[in-house]
């Protein structure tokens, strides 16, 4: 499938471009948009603390919307049919859409747990749980430069402030429960803070939330599968637990694989777990799970594109799918800039996943594409990229 084209300041520019450059930039979403059509689709306002709004680019192509104010090159506007559109410095690029309006953060567990405090739906049909756990690494003032999660718990920390309760496993699963039976969802995609030793507390956290899905729910019910975010623990056998308690796939991110550039931007990873722990967990994982069972994230614009496809091919190697995620240069800076790279960059980087993809034959998770992640808009909107 060819994508669409369109003209920003005379270059030509496709649908995944886009995508790219709303997630990179930011954009206006201006107060009217929200109030003509909060009602009717899944679009809170710019104020809402716990909001994940993303519009629907050309394709369904979900692309997260980060508010950045009317200083933004992209902003949202309605034309003369009623239908939001994208513009570009005040001209129109396409229309767009949004996903359809749900209730699911309005909703509460039976104790009390409020459902937009520890989770949120992404795209079309993927239930997200970001933070089931904070993070020991920004507990002890080292998070990833690039983590929102991790330097909130950080300035919360160092202001006094109390952290935000975490959910129980009976918590998540009654929220799981309620996607299956209301919403449209796919996949649920399980992750916590970086713990020192992921053996005991991340996957055993994890494993419970399993468990606890199971007895409400049960693993069978989710339609899609269930993917587990977490660190590398020091034993790599650790993770057979997760397997075996109904997760479908797990995922060790890399983030970075310059190791010089990983160890700057991620200093409590570097120095409590460090690359070698990675390798040997990300190497267990796929050898005794099989292909396409282990992912690695890699935050797409930080380091050289030579250095992250040569690590996005270390692990397309041993059946691991790498993952395509965009950094949001919003938050804080990294490495002292807010600047991402050009489009040639991406493009590039997004030529170099799908080779891999094909070659290795490696499927990415979802039915659907995410926020920022883009590995399944490549697979499907882009095998001619």
């Amino acid at each position: 499938m060819t994508p669409r084209t369109y003209f920003l300041d005379g270059e030509e520019v496709d649908v995944l471009d886009l995508k790219t450059l709303l997630i990179t930039r930011g954009i206006s979403v201006p107060d009217e948009i929200v109030a003509h059509f909060g009602q009717t689709h899944r679009l809170a306002p710019t104020s809402h603390p716990f909001a994940c709004n993303c519009l629907l680019l050309p394709g369904r192509i979900p692309a997260h919307m980060f508010h950045i104010g009317p200083a933004a090159d992209f902003s949202l506007a309605v034309n003369q049919a009623g239908r939001p559109c994208l513009t570009y410095r005040g001209a129109v690029v396409t229309e767009v859409d949004f996903p359809p309006a749900t209730s699911f953060y309005e909703q509460r567990t039976s104790r009390g747990f409020p459902f937009q405090m520890m989770a949120v739906l992404q795209g079309l049909d993927v239930v997200s749980f970001p933070y089931l756990w904070p993070c020991q690494f920004a507990l002890g003032g080292s998070p990833c430069q690039f983590c929102y999660q991790g330097n909130i718990t950080l300035a919360m920390k160092q202001a006094g402030q109390p952290l935000p309760p975490n959910p129980s496993p009976e918590d998540v699963a009654e929220a799981v429960e309620h996607c299956v039976r209301n919403e449209n969802i796919h996949d649920v995609q399980l992750t916590g803070g970086s713990e020192v030793d992921a053996g005991r507390g991340e996957l055993a956290l994890a494993t419970k939330v399993l468990a606890a899905i199971g007895r409400r729910v049960g693993l069978e019910s989710v339609p899609g599968e269930i993917y587990l975010y977490t660190s590398a623990p020091k034993d790599p056998a650790a993770v057979d637990e997760v397997f075996a308690a109904g997760a479908d796939r797990v995922a060790y991110d890399l983030n970075i694989w310059d190791e010089r550039i990983f160890e700057t931007v991620c200093p409590g990873i570097a120095r409590h777990i460090g690359r070698a722990q990675q390798l040997r967990a990300v190497e267990y994982a796929a050898t005794k799970h099989g292909p396409n069972k282990v992912c690695s994230a890699f935050v797409i614009g930080l380091e050289p594109v030579e250095s992250l496809l040569a690590g996005a091919e270390y692990v397309a190697q041993r059946g691991v799918v790498p993952l395509f995620s965009i950094w949001m240069p919003h938050h804080r800076p990294v490495l002292g800039s807010t600047a991402a790279p050009g489009l040639d960059y991406y493009r590039r980087a997004r030529r170099g996943f799908l080779d891999l993809f094909q070659k290795y034959k490696l499927k990415p998770p979802g039915a659907s594409g995410l926020n920022v992640c883009m590995c399944r808009d490549l697979v499907t909107h882009c095998t001619d990229t």
